[in-house]
Order: structure tokens, then sequence, then C-alpha cells
């Protein structure tokens, strides 16, 4: 995930103005919230977090049917 400097807002300003966080990650898409000066959090739509969540799964997916596809042999045996 890339991080817009625009989108970087600290912890104790998104406690005092919520509705500018939201207005952020409405037009950007997320908001990170910072602890300390250090990402901490992120803030975003729940849609992007669905997607975002969906391609990590297909990406699990993908890396298991590979591994499988390398070693079925191996895996053949150890079913027997």
């Amino acid at each position: 995930m890339n991080v817009n400097t625009n989108n970087l807002v600290s912890i104790s300003e998104a406690n005092q103005n919520f509705s500018r966080v939201a207005r952020l990650v409405d037009e950007n898409g997320a908001a990170v919230i910072l602890k300390n000066n250090t990402p901490k959090y992120v803030l975003m739509e729940i849609s992007q977090f669905q997607k975002e969540e969906e391609a990590a799964t297909e990406e699990v997916e993908r890396i298991g049917r590979r591994i499988l596809a390398k070693n079925r042999h191996a895996f053949e045996e150890l079913a027997k």
C-alpha cells in the first residue's frame, strides 16, 4: 500500500476532528493515523478493505496451488 503524505493524520487530530479524517478517506481512499510520529492505523472504506482482503486471499490460494504443483510427487508419496 502506497502512502500519500497528504493522508497522514496524528492520533490527537483524529481524536479531535474525526470528520476531517473521514473526509480524507472519502477523497483519497484511506488515511494513515500516526502515533508517536509512526504509522499505526489505517482508516479506509469498508469496500476497499474487502477488495484488499480478497486480493490477499487470492494470492495465498495462488501460492498454495504453485507449492502443490511443484511438490506433487512428494505429497502423493506421503498420502500412501
